[in-house]
């Protein structure tokens, strides 16, 4: 009989700490996947070679996590302690232990912390150092300068030696393979040279993450393949009936409307400006493609043009000669692209500034004539230089 109490008693304790077992079980699930109790963004590094429990340890001091033993029996239930990936990676506010190791052990470039962008730009480079401000969730510029005319500061060169530093390329659209190709010699966190030159127009403006010492032919291949998918996919959904024969005439196309206009409603626009134009055998007329034929991409000119230069007849003054210039004039963007793959129906045949950073357009010479001579009153009130009038500017 005292065995029998005994053995129900046991049972019955057996099966109270079972129960208990399991709600702590599942109270611990809960934990796990519930939002943490940060209300703020986080950033979180994890440094090389760092263990799981020193990462647990970190996110707790810094409130990011409420138990640092459940993250860890999470993360080793889950299979993934042993998958860390180094790196500063960026924290939602009340990101759950479960978000924050599917993060951390998924890798890829950082997200926050320190930020090193080479910008490459139509007038200018410019390096820039960022970091992340975990309260607000955004970067604030720390410095920033020109590596043509000024050297590197010293809290740039320490911030670039950091391992977990996130390095950037930044390459503005309508930039020309000249200025990428010098641009790219900026970065000093890369490696190798350039042989030569890409062709114009084939590189993708964009901004691309890069591994420290990474060479930088390799990065100019990844925008040539980048750009020839784009222009392949506009090609393949363009309309029908534009007066480019193959994908590569539509590519010049492309980077006039990229010179012309940098406000992304009116490159639909501009593109129908100039595929009237050829489709009733006018010529273009445009300035950017003049200058080029004058700087061959390789500077910025910072002047009207000349009548002079207007009535030289080269390959890219499309004021003497007809159709489009022989290749494009600068590497456009993808917007720029699907515009003149798309252009908007419209029977506009000219354009020029309209002093707002627009273009007034006109579907005559009179009205053009009227708009010009507006823009004129605009340059001579602001004491510019006037430029040419030209019919598709």
């Amino acid at each position: 009989m005292i065995w029998r109490n005994i053995a129900s008693n046991f049972l019955t304790l057996l099966i109270i700490i079972l129960i208990a077992a399991a709600g702590a079980v599942a109270w611990a699930k809960r934990q796990y996947s519930q939002p943490g109790p940060s209300a703020v963004a986080a950033c979180v590094q994890v440094a090389p070679g760092a263990s799981l429990n020193a990462v647990s340890q970190q996110l707790s001091d810094q409130g990011v996590v409420s138990n640092g033993y459940i993250f860890r029996a999470g993360a080793d239930y889950a299979g993934k302690s042993r998958d860390l990936k180094f790196g500063s990676y960026l924290m939602a506010p009340h990101a759950s232990m479960e978000d924050i190791v599917r993060t951390i052990t998924a890798g890829g470039p950082s997200t926050c912390g320190t930020e090193i962008t080479v910008r490459i730009g139509v007038r200018e480079n410019a390096v820039v150092l960022r970091d992340m401000n975990p309260d607000t969730g955004q970067y604030a510029e720390m410095l920033k300068y020109d590596p043509a005319t000024q050297a590197a500061p010293e809290a740039l060169i320490q911030a670039t030696e950091k391992p977990d530093a996130r390095l950037r390329v930044a390459v503005a659209e309508g930039v020309t393979s000249w200025q990428i190709v010098e641009g790219l010699k900026a970065a000093s966190f890369m490696s190798g040279e350039i042989a030569k030159v890409p062709a114009e127009g084939s590189l993708a403006p964009d901004t691309y993450d890069v591994k420290r010492g990474e060479d930088r032919a390799a990065l100019v291949k990844l925008m040539e393949s980048k750009q020839a998918a784009i222009l392949q996919a506009a090609w393949d959904g363009r309309e029908m009936g534009l007066p480019y024969q193959t994908p590569e005439q539509a590519l010049i196309m492309a980077s006039i409307v990229e010179k012309e206009t940098g406000v992304a409603d009116e490159r639909s626009r501009v593109a129908s400006v100039f595929v009237n134009r050829l489709n009733q055998g006018m010529r273009l007329q445009t300035d950017p493609t003049v200058i080029y034929g004058i700087t061959e991409g390789r500077s910025v000119l910072d002047r009207g043009l000349r009548r002079s230069e207007l009535t030289r007849r080269t390959a890219y003054n499309t004021y003497q000669i007809d159709g489009l210039p022989p290749t494009p004039i600068a590497n456009p963007g993808r917007a720029a692209i699907e515009a003149t793959m798309k252009p908007e129906t419209s029977d506009y045949l000219f354009f020029v500034a309209d002093g707002s950073g627009g273009h007034a357009f006109a579907r005559t010479l009179a009205e053009h004539e009227e708009n010009v001579a507006r823009w004129r009153e605009i340059e001579r009130a602001r004491g510019e230089a006037t430029t040419s009038p030209v019919q598709g500017e």
